[in-house]
């Protein structure tokens, strides 16, 4: 990516001013070797596990910083914030600690752990309101109120504060590298507006230029891509929200100058493959990631070829992941790894006719796991809902031979997302 030639918005003197506050105040997360990962990529991968900070996310550090840099006088007023979870957690923990009031917007469609977890933090402290659909709608309705109740916004990524409290993670990083005698070749890092790629990447061009910086967005709202193709910040029209901590549809004027200095590479993963990385580091590691704290490591696959052989860091950036996901999670995994299929089907409404499809249509090693059908009185066909798991991802193709056999006109869900979410 080309460097502007502008002055920087934020310094890595910045970034460790930031550090000496931050120090005696959270936790200096480690930096772990992943041997599965390391396998399996044919690289040595790190994670830098942010995930267990106190709130379980790096939005501490940006929170902390960007509070402790108010005056008294703003802070007896109260602060207020926008967020889908994270930050939330972040400013109330603060909050609670350093007795200041905060209000708290968050989308509506954040996950309920989330926004228990905001009380739990910020205790009496906090007064959380669920507005809009996005975050950007909530960001909105925390800005009138601001302004209304003259009190001040805590930005959770568009605020060199904020930034500077994120790039605490690279000090970090380099620290327990230097003294592990390790070369950093790769730094993966999640984009949701930008905040802790800023921090992060400006830290590092700082003191290891030749660490490349790879930003890591989900491809349904990869507002930081649309902001590089147009050449500043352009707002999206519609958002995937499954990655709820980077479901953010406008990426920010300060995180998009600064991540076009320092990102050597932008990468989108489909939501699909987030869950896949999610099953994958719990099943294989015992971590719970949330999807947007699982997008570094879903950058691996992307970048395969040429981190072979190298050193790469993954910053794991949170684990708040609400356990009534993980059904929807495995679900849209096993649709990713091409096991998992939705079809309607037209069945001949008489005895024996779900005989016939089992034996003529499934493979010896399917599974059915969804069945529906009602019987239509006088018809000689009838719709039938059905989901087949492959034994084998690699037979779909004769599977759908043999369907097109038996109802040449069926439908294939997978390929129809709005029947897809209505009926299944």
């Amino acid at each position: 990516m080309a460097v502007t030639d502008s002055e920087p918005v934020l310094t890595q003197s910045d970034v460790e001013k930031a550090s000496e506050v931050l120090a005696p105040i959270i936790r200096h997360t480690p930096l772990q070797h992943d041997v599965y990962l390391s396998q399996r990529y044919n690289c040595q991968v790190y994670l830098k596990r942010e995930d267990l900070q106190e709130v379980r996310s790096f939005k501490i550090r940006g929170a902390y910083y960007a509070i402790s840099q108010t005056t008294p006088a703003e802070r007896k007023r109260g602060v207020v914030c926008a967020s889908a979870g994270n930050h939330a957690q972040g400013v109330a923990w603060t909050c609670h600690h350093m007795g200041v009031h905060a209000t708290i917007f968050m989308p509506t469609t954040t996950p309920k752990q989330k926004v228990t977890q905001v009380q739990f933090f910020g205790g009496d402290d906090v007064t959380i309101k669920l507005t809009g659909d996005t975050f950007d709608a909530s960001a909105s309705a925390a800005t009138e109120f601001c302004e209304r109740e003259n009190q001040t916004f805590i930005a959770p990524f568009d605020n060199v504060n904020t930034m500077a409290g994120q790039g605490t993670i690279a000090t970090e990083i380099f620290a327990d590298a230097q003294d592990s005698d390790i070369d950093v070749d790769y730094i993966t890092v999640a984009i949701g507006g930008g905040g802790l790629i800023s921090g992060i990447s400006t830290y590092t061009k700082g003191v290891s230029p030749a660490t490349k910086v790879v930003g890591v967005e989900p491809s349904g709202a990869a507002s930081m891509a649309a902001a590089f193709k147009q050449g500043q910040p352009v707002t999206l029209d519609k958002i995937e929200t499954f990655v709820d901590g980077a479901a953010v549809k406008t990426a920010g004027d300060l995180t998009y100058q600064t991540a076009k200095r320092n990102i050597d590479q932008l990468v989108q993963v489909p939501e699909d493959a987030v869950c896949q990385t999610i099953l994958d580091l719990y099943t294989k590691e015992a971590i719970v990631a949330e999807p947007a704290g699982a997008l570094s490591v879903g950058a691996l696959e992307n970048i395969r070829d040429e981190i072979k052989g190298k050193t790469v860091v993954c910053v794991i950036s949170g684990g708040n992941n609400d356990i009534n996901r993980m059904q929807e999670i495995e679900e849209r995994a096993l649709i990713y790894g091409g096991v998992q299929h939705y079809f309607i089907v037209d069945f001949p409404q008489r005895p024996g006719a779900l005989r016939e499809f089992t034996n003529e249509v499934l493979g010896p090693d399917d599974d059915i796991t969804k069945f529906e059908y009602t019987k239509k009185v006088n018809r000689g066909q009838g719709p039938v809902l059905i989901g087949v798991l492959l034994g084998d991802r690699n037979t779909y193709p004769a599977l759908i031979e043999r369907m097109t056999k038996f109802d040449p006109h069926f439908i294939n869900l997978v390929d129809n997302q709005m029947l897809y979410t209505m009926l299944v």
